[in-house]
């Protein structure tokens, strides 16, 4: 049986707590980060050299070098010990190159960067180990739920490592200490530290059921209560293996850190971490090319002005892994565009010193001399932004089951895509930061069925409506709370105006929205959708009781059958059922969808409910943002302050590859016309455009600038630098 709620809490007195069941406090402080310890804020393009086992010996290092040289990256990240070592270790079972004989690939290295002035931190990857290491400590090696020791799924000479015991407590805490003690690195980055699944080793069940009183679960649903009782514990086992390595480095090398590539806790990773990289290398699948922004933009939702680096791959990410290969140009651009856009420190990565396809390596140099050139207008101070979306960890944790609930992610996606189409500028709030300090410099929240939220969190958000704020919300944000507990109705009910009526229904088939006019005129919500007296409903929808007022500009059609064809008419043709709620509430405005409108936007990406979500933003925010772009195509639009200076990034999305990779070419947008609002206080002195290296005919007009942007391939920077 689980353990009731207060021995749950009174064991995380020991271990911590991490935000989901407990309160975010129990953590320790961030560390303080003195003003001598500066590198962090450095770098702007970093290098990773990731080598293979056989590149001593055969690779040329002054090549690579060089190439860091020649692209002005400012930090780099060499493969050093875990798996391989490529030094001399002294560690018995840390298995040495068997190519590098009695060289040392990584001090080679090492030492050239440093001639180049650059920050180095060393690569470690601790996942697997080699069938000698296996036989003397059987303990390190990771078991599956059927007892066997597991061997790796792509190399079986080699056995899976059980990430949060001695292994790594023990074992690769030794490897650190030595990497530090010998080349006084900036740093140590391990790569697949956190562990593959569940493991049932002996280790991992006595400290699981010491935590819990629990046997460790037999399953990895998200929603089983043992299931949950271990993710938090893993979280918790692993904030303590960071804990123990950052320490151990820091004794070392004050000015030096741990840094994850990965945590499953975002809020704690941000408040731990002076510098955090985001491995996100390239598309795969369905993903957008604005993925790598959105990526940016939850990092910085908890690193804020702390430096985030965004990790391209040159080759492709696809399942059947072809580390050798190379993306193309004008993919490798876009994904970087996004990142850069969307203030991250771009990062390429090269798995393999040994070169089999050069092509990447004239236009990634491109890419960085001109990065390097701009860098003065990529050094930002804030966004500029008035828009920002909600992301909710506790809401993916804890929200689901019901067929309804299928798919919850799409909700998030179907937004981002929906802002992306408006061209609105806009930033992204972790749900753990609801205070005021970071949400009002936004205008507009809005929560893509932010379902999970807590007492304490709803309150935050009511506070923020009182204070002027607006917000958008869709189907069932607030309706449970941070544990995913149903409430009887929603949490934010009085500042939706509606009450839930417990029922749920979908999947519908064939159901419409009527359009309707009120007092002879149509909403501004309908802006575009004038020629037409419905458009499609979405695939679930709420029951709503109103219990305020509320204009009518969507009301329901119910479901009518689709075949046979002789019987498609609606059945009803009308209903006062209201199928969007807007209200007004002091300065603010709120709109609220009972239905997935942006789940639904994701899945079909209809143009109506793109339109009709665009048409409810500028509504809710009376249409004020800090930057209007108007043209032809699909641009992602981020707007920057800098020390002395403001950029307003455009990206060009526009392309028949852009929801299936990879790019082919780039397609050029023409005739952009641009409307920036200059900050207040601020005089403008010039305007440029950092793509192009032109500087344009403008218009400045009260606190406006007004200009056209001729042509943009991938990417272009209008850059303001104010007095």
């Amino acid at each position: 049986m689980p353990m009731k709620r207060r021995d749950f809490v009174r064991t995380s007195a020991v271990y911590g707590s991490v935000a989901g069941f407990f309160p975010p406090m129990a953590f320790p402080a961030k560390p303080d980060i003195g003003s001598t310890e500066t590198w962090f804020d450095k770098p702007m393009r970093w290098a990773q050299l990731t080598l293979v086992e056989n590149d001593p010996g055969q690779y040329d290092p002054d090549f690579w070098l060089d190439y860091f040289s020649r692209t002005h990256s400012d930090a780099a990240c060499l493969s050093a010990g875990g798996i391989v070592a490529y030094y001399p270790t002294k560690i018995e079972f840390h298995h040495r190159s068997q190519w590098m004989g009695k060289s040392d690939p990584f001090g080679y290295l090492v030492r050239g960067c440093r001639e180049r002035d650059m920050v180095v931190i060393a690569r470690t990857d601790p996942h697997a180990i080699w069938q000698d290491a296996f036989d003397a400590h059987p303990e390190w090696a990771a078991v599956d739920s059927e007892g066997n020791k597991r061997r790796h799924w792509s190399n079986p000479e080699l056995y899976v490592t059980c990430a949060l015991g001695p292994y790594n407590f023990d074992f690769i805490t030794e490897v650190h200490r030595e990497i530090m003690s010998l080349y006084a690195i900036d740093g140590i980055f391990s790569n697949r530290w956190a562990g593959h699944g569940i493991c049932y080793c002996n280790s991992c069940k006595r400290l699981f059921h010491d935590f819990s009183g629990l046997e460790l679960p037999q399953s990895d649903r998200r929603l089983d209560p043992v299931y949950q009782h271990w993710s938090e514990w893993r979280r918790i086992r692993l904030y303590d293996l960071w804990q123990l390595w950052d320490g151990e480095i820091r004794k070392i090398n004050p000015h030096a850190r741990f840094i994850p590539n990965g945590f499953p806790d975002k809020r704690i990773a941000g408040e731990q971490s002076a510098i955090l990289f985001t491995d996100h290398q390239a598309r795969r699948g369905m993903i957008p090319p604005w993925s790598n922004g959105k990526r940016a933009k939850e990092f910085r939702a908890v690193m804020g002005k702390k430096p985030i680096g965004g990790i391209f791959s040159m080759g492709l990410e696809e399942p059947y892994r072809w580390k050798d290969s190379v993306q193309s140009e004008a993919e490798v651009r876009i994904w970087v565009a996004e990142g850069t856009a969307n203030g991250m420190r771009p990062w390429f990565t090269k798995f393999s010193g040994t070169l089999y396809d050069e092509r990447w390596l004239s236009f990634v140099e491109d890419i960085y001399k001109w990065h390097h050139k701009a860098e003065v207008y990529l050094r930002n101070e804030k966004p500029l932004a008035n828009v920002a979306v909600v992301y909710s960890e506790q809401t993916q944790r804890y929200y689901g089951g019901e067929k309804h609930q299928e798919n919850p992610g799409h909700h998030d996606l179907g937004m981002y895509h929906a802002l992306i189409e408006a061209r609105i500028p806009f930033e992204m709030v972790h749900d753990q930061y609801l205070d005021a300090g970071h949400v009002d410099p936004f205008k507009l929240l809005v929560l893509p069925n932010i379902a999970a939220l807590s007492d304490r969190q709803c309150q935050q958000i009511r506070d923020y409506v009182k204070r002027g704020g607006s917000l958008l919300a869709t189907f069932e944000t607030s309706l449970y709370d941070e544990h995913g507990k149903k409430r009887s109705d929603f949490g934010l009910g009085d500042i939706f105006g509606v009450s839930y009526d417990d029922q749920v229904e979908g999947p519908m088939k064939n159901s419409y929205l009527r359009c309707e006019k009120e007092n002879g005129h149509y909403h501004l919500v309908l802006d575009g959708l004038h020629g037409t007296s419905r458009i499609i409903n979405g695939i679930y929808r709420l029951d709503i009781q109103p219990v305020e007022e509320f204009p009518s500009p969507l009301t329901l059609i119910p479901s009518y059958p689709d075949l046979p064809m002789e019987h498609v008419y609606p059945r009803e043709p009308s209903t006062d059922i209201r199928e969007i709620f807007l209200r007004e509430i002091g300065q603010g405005r709120v709109v609220y969808f009972p239905w997935d409108i942006d789940r639904t936007f994701w899945e079909i990406l209809n143009v109506d409910h793109g339109r009709l979500i665009k048409n409810a933003l500028h509504w809710a925010i009376q249409k004020d943002q800090p930057v209007r772009v108007t043209g032809q195509g699909i641009l992602d639009v981020t707007v920057w302050q800098q020390k002395h200076s403001m950029t307003v990034h455009l990206v060009n999305l526009t392309n028949p590859m852009m929801m299936k990779g990879p790019f082919r070419e780039l397609i050029p947008l023409t005739d952009q016309k641009v409307s920036i609002r200059i900050p207040s206080g601020k005089k403008l002195a010039d305007v440029q455009l950092l793509v192009a290296g032109v500087s344009p005919d403008y218009n400045l007009d009260d606190d406006h600038v007004d200009l056209v942007v001729p042509q943009i391939m991938d990417h272009e920077v209008i850059a303001l630098d104010l007095a």
